[in-house]
């Protein structure tokens, strides 16, 4: 009988094609309410995940499944303790988006020291010297503290050498490095010109950056989130942003996404929104499409995935 991979939300062709080659039937969703997801996935035997919230609920109603591989890195949006208690395997593709990540988060460096959200929207509304009072800043010899140093931060620190950038790296996990110096955690955020955040998200990291270390940052001080919007406390980001206590934000991830239109960082001007858009490239799509569907190709063939972020015990 042929297997059934069932992806909720749809995925770049590669990563279907893939598993049609293989000899799978690939069913795209139409939606991704629970009860939509149980109906749809109800025969399958592997999912390949983007978004959707795949809590204990849903993992335990869809007893065929063995795998469930996330599309991307973060899996936060999956119950991982009830999917290796109920013997599935959930994966990632950790190699798909390193560079894509680290390139949106130079673009945004960038935008912030020259104040190009600002400038582009004045030149719009015909403003052209509004430039003569809102000048921006040289990134050499400006210092960037990276926090969390695992294939993003790394591949961030290495994308901006170029710079000629003071780099200082807070990882507990990492004791060397060859781009830039290990600091501690409050070295980084006193010191810093520019802070990036790249966390995992997790019990840990939940709101771990709020009003104490934003008043360990320099009031000239810029905040940057790719990471996730759990990281951040918002209501204390935004009371440091209206007060002045740091210089601005470029953030792309949000506590609640979309970000709601009456949130207040829309009003304030020395910020920068993206929308989720780290890693929204062509080629890094087709990376995780493919890799997700490698994962499942792996686990439904009898072998063990490449990249788990559980262990399942597998029987002989």
């Amino acid at each position: 009988m042929t297997k059934v991979v069932y992806i909720p939300e749809d995925i770049a062709n590669v990563g279907k094609e893939y598993l049609v080659n293989k000899g799978y039937s690939v069913v795209v969703g139409t939606g991704t309410d629970k009860r939509t997801i149980l109906k749809e996935g109800k025969d399958a035997e592997g999912i390949i995940l983007r978004t959707s919230e795949f809590g204990k609920d849903i993992i335990d109603s869809l007893p065929s499944a063995k795998i469930i591989a996330r599309h991307g890195v973060g899996f936060d949006n999956v119950d991982v303790k009830a999917a290796t208690t109920a013997g599935k395997w959930v994966t990632n593709t950790p190699l798909a988006n390193a560079s894509s990540v680290a390139e949106t988060a130079t673009s945004l460096l960038l935008a912030l020291a020259k104040n190009l959200k600002n400038d582009i929207n004045h030149m719009a509304n015909d403003d052209f010297f509004y430039k003569n009072s809102h000048k921006g800043m040289d990134l050499e010899g400006k210092t960037l503290g990276i926090v969390g140093y695992g294939k993003i931060g790394k591949m961030f620190a290495k994308k901006v050498q170029g710079l000629d950038m003071n780099i200082l790296i807070y990882d507990p996990f990492v004791s060397k490095t060859e781009i830039g110096k290990l600091v501690s955690r409050e070295e980084l955020l006193t010191t810093s010109d520019f802070v990036s955040l790249h966390l995992p998200a997790n019990d840990q990291t939940k709101e771990s950056f709020g009003e104490g270390e934003f008043k360990l940052m320099k009031n000239s001080a810029y905040l940057i989130n790719l990471s996730r919007g759990s990281v951040i406390n918002e209501s204390a980001l935004i009371e440091a942003l209206e007060a002045k206590q740091i210089a601005g934000a470029a953030l792309d991830v949000y506590s609640q996404e979309p970000l709601p239109m009456d949130s207040p960082l829309f009003n304030l001007e020395n910020v920068t929104l993206t929308p989720h858009i780290a890693s929204n490239t062509s080629e890094t799509m087709d990376r995780m499409a493919l890799h997700a569907a490698m994962e499942v190709d792996r686990v439904l063939s009898g072998n063990k995935p490449k990249w788990p972020v559980n262990q399942v015990l597998v029987e002989e």
